[in-house]
Order: C-alpha cells, then structure tokens, then sequence
C-alpha cells in the first residue's frame, strides 16, 4: 500500500496468524522455564520479536495470553479426546482418560501451569472448562450404568483434583527420577472410591441407583419440569445418605 510517496506494509491475515503463533511458542518457553510470573509483557514481547502494542491488539491483556497459551496447548490434546472412540466399559474409559490427561500434562506443563493457576477464576479459562466437560461426559457415562457411588460433580471434582495432584508432584520430581507406577496407583484408588464392583444390579447399592437415575433425568420425555426438579431433589438426598 502506498501514501503519496511512503510505502506502508499491510498486516495480511497469515502474517497476523504466524506472529500469534510465535508469541504463543515464545510464551509457551517462558513459562516452561520460569513459571507463569516469568511472563511480562516485555519478556514476551522480546522472546517474540514484536513491539508490546502488537501483544495488545492480539490477546487483550496477561489473562489474554494467559488463556491462548493454554488453549494452543491444549488444543491437540482435545481434539484427540474428542475423535478418540470411547471404550465400551465407562470405567476403562475413564482410566483412558487419566492417563491422557497425565501424559499431557507432563508433556505440555506451561499449559498445565496456567490452566491449574491457583487464584484464577476457572470461568476465565476456556482450555480448563473444554477438558472438566469431558470429564464430566465421561462420569455421566458412568452414572448411567448405575456404577458411581456418588454424585457426578463430586466425582468430577475429586478426579480432577487428584489428577492436578498427581501432575503436580511429578513435574516437581526430576523426570529421570519420577516414580512411572505413581499416577495408575493413584488412578485405580480413585476409581475404586467412586465406582462400584460389579455393573450387575445386585451389586448397586441404593446411592448408586439414585445417581444412575439422575444422570438419566436430562432425557425423559414423560415427566414435567416440575416433576423432574422434585425427584432430582429426592435423588440427590439418596444419593448423599450419610449427609441426610
């Protein structure tokens, strides 16, 4: 583009596209080495080879960057999960889960890091809610077959909560010196706290049964909206018998 006689260059959208991706890598190795405190705007800006206006106008701000990070991460990673079929045992299907989300985790700890940022609103990171609703999916899947002990979002925050765990205390371990039997032990002690022994009905004691139901409320075509309030209320009472 051209004004009387300065040649001006236009930003064209591949341009605009690889300089996003090379502050993302840029930020990406910041964090890796330094934590997410290591990420200033100037540390970035320079590891990029940008000016900090560019930086703006292509994240917004820190929280921004924060967010795209993660999600350039991540982004691989849920794309797989998501093609990935599931495994016709919604237990295994979970353990496949957990030994996803570790695998990446110690693969990828800059997204980790930020996606697991302690003071940071979850609602603020759309990496983080993308891969707790496929957990959650992958629970429901669970419930419905009349196998989980107890309510789905409990067992969703508690998986979850041992996985950031499990990630956690290995990133901090040398990798040559990680334990490679420490995150499946911890996996199948999570598992067998929320699960039941046998998918037989036999075996389904009565809080099982109530989440099963629940988890099956969202698709009936018989009861009122009305009706499907009250009787999650009741199931949820005899899905928590000990907090009744």
């Amino acid at each position: 583009m051209v004004i009387g006689n300065v040649a001006m260059r236009t930003e064209t959208e591949p341009e605009t596209h690889d300089v996003r991706t090379r502050v993302l890598e840029a930020a990406s190795r910041l964090i890796a080495t330094g934590g997410i405190t290591a990420l200033t705007t100037r540390a970035v800006a320079s590891a990029a080879s940008i000016q900090a206006p560019t930086l703006y106008r292509l994240f917004g701000d820190k929280r921004g960057l924060l967010n795209a990070v993660a999600e350039h991460g991540q982004a691989a990673f849920i794309a797989d999960k998501e093609a990935m079929p599931l495994h016709p045992d919604p237990v295994q299907n979970l353990a496949n889960a957990w030994d996803s989300y570790v695998t990446f985790g110690l693969a990828n700890p800059a997204a980790f890091a930020i996606m697991n940022e302690v003071g940071a609103p979850a609602s603020e990171s759309p990496a983080m809610l993308a891969g707790i609703a496929i957990l959650r999916e992958r629970v429901e899947r669970i419930a419905r077959a009349a196998r989980l002990r107890m309510p789905v979002e409990r067992a969703v925050a508690l998986i979850h909560a041992a996985g950031i765990g499990t990630v956690t205390t290995l990133l901090a371990i040398p990798e040559a010196e990680r334990d490679p039997q420490l995150s499946s032990v911890i996996r199948d002690s999570v598992i067998a706290s929320i699960v039941t022994k046998s998918p037989d009905q036999d075996y389904a004691d009565l809080a099982s049964l109530a989440v099963g139901l629940r988890a099956h409320l969202g698709s009936s075509k018989v009861l009122t909206p009305g009706e499907c309030l009250l009787l999650s209320e009741l199931l949820d009472r005899l899905a928590r018998p000990s907090e009744g």
